[in-house]
């Protein structure tokens, strides 16, 4: 199946900076799991990218990217009350939305899986969306949140920075990119479409 266009870009952002790439990696709770339930917690979710680059070390060494490319963006203020005061967004409990951080035998899963395919459980969670609202602080420095994670860090990456990445890599190339998203943009960029004003 063709990745999301967030997981796509996501990819080459991180093989830009000497990552190898997984996609779609299915996870979930034992059932043996403190407050499993079988209702909640048999469904697998997945971790969108993960990213692993062998010449770093710590956190950085791993990223475990969670892709968000909702058109509207991400309101982090809504999403965060939504998880705190348990309400439904979007059709759903908003804490599923974001359950590795709002739970921890899903945050435990989610490291689990990390450690089998890394051989760590040190890295860096990541946040990809099309935009961003609000205090990303709040999130950041949230001591439920970060317990979850085991104290690894979370940060936020945007599409804007992304192309931004990408564009200024291939600036420094001739040679023709080996992802979709890449070549598209060197297309892009070869037609002097993306320097128009109007």
């Amino acid at each position: 199946m063709q990745e999301d266009i967030l997981e796509q870009l996501v990819d080459d952002y991180l093989q830009n900076e000497g990552y190898f790439t997984m996609h779609n990696v299915k996870f979930k709770p034992t059932k043996e799991a403190s407050g499993y339930d079988t209702k909640k917690d048999s469904g697998a979710s997945d971790i969108d990218v993960i990213g692993l680059n062998p010449k770093l070390r710590g956190p950085r060494r791993v990223w475990a990217v969670d892709c968000k490319s909702w058109q509207s963006g991400v309101n982090l203020t809504r999403w965060f009350s939504g998880i705190e005061e348990d309400k439904v967004l979007n059709g759903r409990d908003a804490w599923k939305t974001f359950r590795v951080l709002a739970d921890k035998k899903w945050a435990d899963a989610f490291i689990a899986k990390i450690k089998e395919l890394t051989r760590t459980d040190s890295f860096t969670y990541v946040i990809a969306a099309t935009k961003l609202i609000g205090d990303q602080s709040a999130w950041v420095e949230h001591k439920k949140f970060k317990k979850n994670l085991r104290g690894n860090p979370i940060i936020f990456l945007k599409v804007d920075e992304i192309l931004d990445f990408i564009r200024e890599k291939m600036g420094k190339t001739k040679t023709v990119a080996p992802s979709d998203v890449g070549r598209l943009l060197q297309v892009m960029e070869a037609s002097g479409w993306m320097e128009r004003k109007d």
